[in-house]
């Protein structure tokens, strides 16, 4: 029992910390254009209790405070968001199907990432990774893109809505996540549905790369 509890302390320390890093690296390359993907808000990591700069962008929260009605602290912080979800791609791999006593106390995402080295390097990727507005990202989870444009309202002027297990988001974005699904394909083998892939191919015709997203690949 000692040894296990050991094993799983460093496992979760070398997640945590990587995973810190691999954040830290995605800030750096993003300073020279400081705006959250999904609603182009200008943000401030710095600033802990306020990162987002709601004036710039017309961004109001969804859900200002929590069901306990504490401040809802993810409408003010930016989170690094997997554009090609962790868990949609982990569920494609065998690490996936070890049992809860294989895994050891670890969840399905820690097992992947402690025991199989595909699922680590996507996982840190920072090409699949931008910063997201925490509510943004929360709401998203690890739901696959829609094909519509999104009904604005839900998070003031943000071009962005989650609806019946869908993200659907801004037309100006679309280039720039069927890119990455496509990096991700190719890179590390996730596999794409047929309907997905002709959804994605559309976005890259309609989205070319522009000037940033060329200088951060």
């Amino acid at each position: 029992m000692y040894h296990f509890s050991i094993f799983l302390i460093l496992s979760l320390y070398a997640y945590s910390n990587n995973f810190d890093k691999a954040k830290n690296k995605m800030y750096q390359v993003w300073s020279e254009n400081p705006y959250t993907f999904y609603c182009k808000c200008k943000y401030d990591r710095y600033k802990k209790g306020n990162m987002i700069d709601r004036e710039s962008c017309g961004y109001k929260p969804k859900n200002a405070k929590t069901k306990s009605g504490k401040k809802n602290a993810r409408a003010y912080r930016t989170e690094a968001e997997h554009i090609v979800p962790a868990e949609n791609f982990y569920r494609q791999l065998a690490c996936s199907k070890a049992t809860k006593s294989d895994r050891k106390g670890l969840s399905k995402r820690d097992y992947c990432y402690e025991t199989d080295k595909t699922f680590r390097a996507f996982h840190d990727d920072i090409r699949n990774l931008v910063p997201a507005i925490g509510e943004l990202n929360g709401h998203r989870s690890n739901y696959r893109y829609g094909a519509l444009d999104p009904i604005v309202g839900d998070y003031g002027q943000c071009k962005f809505q989650v609806l019946d297990r869908k993200a659907y988001v801004d037309p100006n974005i679309r280039g720039d996540i069927a890119r990455t699904y496509f990096y991700v394909r190719d890179t590390y083998g996730y596999k794409m549905s047929k309907q997905e892939t002709k959804m994605m191919e559309v976005w890259n015709r309609l989205d070319p790369i522009d000037e940033w997203e060329r200088k951060r690949n």
